[in-house]
């Protein structure tokens, strides 16, 4: 199989998962059980986690690659693709949002039952309840879109969440192709990815996080309507899809541009 299109499906995964956990607050709320609902998605981001250990591998190929053959520029063409392939993955999960919600929804109440993911994991793979789960699955309609209103709700966090979700879909990418710019400090190219990270990092457990678990608890003890919930997590995944169509494309240079800068100046602290 193509490197490159290993990459993709993987990514895709990546972000696909991501934005099924993101419906998970709305899961939460319905069944008053946010606690239980944050664990999953903790066991939900194992997937992402996963897919991200057997994508490292063949993106650092591609890099060393294109050093070997003497053409770094070729990998801009190859890391759009996974950026678009970023958002293919969050535009199919936030298609698949209202069947996130109802099998969450399910799974948690089996949970209460039962108390125990593995069972709860396995259970789900029996045939009956496979194809029960199966039997669940729904696009959203256009009752989906109703009640969507930010009235009274901080909006700023909402366009910090479509930056933050821009950065992370680029800052390896970006570090990577720096390396390929700079291929005697690669490693430290590499390494350098955390200035793009760490900046969405900050913003993201300082604005987006603390503002998404107050609006939820809000809710939960009957001080905000169920349908804010609904509509904060239809923002946010709004933000993963635009952010990853738009604005992470947009950024992919410049920031691969700062990290090379970065990657230089550290470089001229050996060069004596």
């Amino acid at each position: 199989m193509n490197p490159l299109l290993i990459v993709c499906v993987l990514t895709g995964i990546i972000h696909f998962t991501e934005t099924a956990a993101s419906s998970l607050r709305l899961a939460g709320v319905r069944t008053k059980q946010i606690a239980t609902s944050l664990s999953f998605v903790n066991a939900t981001l194992l997937i992402t986690r996963t897919s991200n250990m057997l994508q490292a591998p063949f993106l650092g190929g591609l890099v060393d690659h294109a050093i070997l053959t003497g053409n770094p520029a070729g990998l801009i063409d190859g890391f759009r693709s996974v950026i678009f392939a970023a958002f293919i993955g969050n535009a199919l999960g936030a298609l698949c949002t209202p069947f996130f919600v109802a099998v969450f929804t399910k799974a948690i109440y089996r949970f209460e039952r039962g108390g125990s993911v593995p069972r709860l994991i396995g259970a789900a793979f029996k045939p009956h309840n496979f194809l029960a789960i199966c039997r669940q699955f729904r696009l959203p309609t256009r009752a989906s879109f109703v009640n969507l209103s930010l009235q009274g709700m901080p909006q700023g966090f909402l366009w910090t969440n479509l930056v933050v979700v821009s950065v992370y879909a680029i800052g390896v990418l970006s570090s990577l192709y720096a390396g390929a710019l700079v291929p005697e400090f690669r490693i430290t190219a590499s390494q350098l990815s955390a200035i793009v990270n760490g900046i969405a990092t900050i913003l993201l457990v300082t604005l987006v996080d603390p503002t998404c678990a107050y609006i939820t608890d809000q809710a939960i003890r009957g001080k905000r309507r169920e349908a804010d919930v609904r509509a904060m997590v239809f923002y946010i995944i709004l933000g993963r899809v635009v952010g990853t169509l738009i604005l992470s494309q947009l950024l992919f240079i410049p920031s691969a541009e700062y990290i090379r800068n970065a990657t230089l100046l550290v470089k001229g602290f050996f060069s004596h």
